[in-house]
């Protein structure tokens, strides 16, 4: 069956925890190899997971983020507490970010993860509340349904 979870996994993201950023997409894509998914899928699944990781670590207070394979697709939620999109529609422009200096001085903040997610990705969904926090849908397929 299409929607079957062959395997799921939540992890958490403290957002400011730089020394752990990338640890939750390395696990993500060891996962993918380790159970024969598509070169190609794992390199579209791994920048999707940084991106969206490190969007919880540069923006937000805190985040999960949740992983579920199926047959066909792998879909990735990522729900954080923190102060949220002010204008979704700005902020997938290419090159826009709302990174502090600080953060750009580290080499994020580039303006280039919610465009990259939304490229790598067959499904994409943004919601966000102002002050509250931010829910981040992504589906990419790995087989024909």
């Amino acid at each position: 069956m299409p929607g079957t979870e062959l395997y799921q996994k939540e992890f958490f993201i403290k957002g400011g925890d730089f020394d752990k950023a990338g640890e939750v997409s390395t696990e993500i894509k060891s996962i993918l190899k380790s159970v024969g998914i598509n070169s190609d899928i794992v390199r579209k699944v791994a920048i999707a997971t940084f991106e969206a990781e490190m969007n919880v670590v540069i923006h937000a207070n805190e985040g999960d983020l949740k992983f579920i394979l199926t047959p066909v697709e792998i879909r990735i939620t990522v729900k954080d507490k923190g102060k949220g999109i002010e204008d979704i529609e700005l902020a997938m422009k290419e090159g826009y970010s709302t990174a502090t200096e600080e953060m750009r001085e580290m080499g994020f903040g580039a303006g280039m993860g919610l465009p990259n997610i939304k490229k790598n990705a067959d499904g994409f969904e943004l919601t966000s509340e102002v002050g509250v926090g931010t829910l981040l849908k992504i589906t990419i397929r790995h087989k024909k349904a």
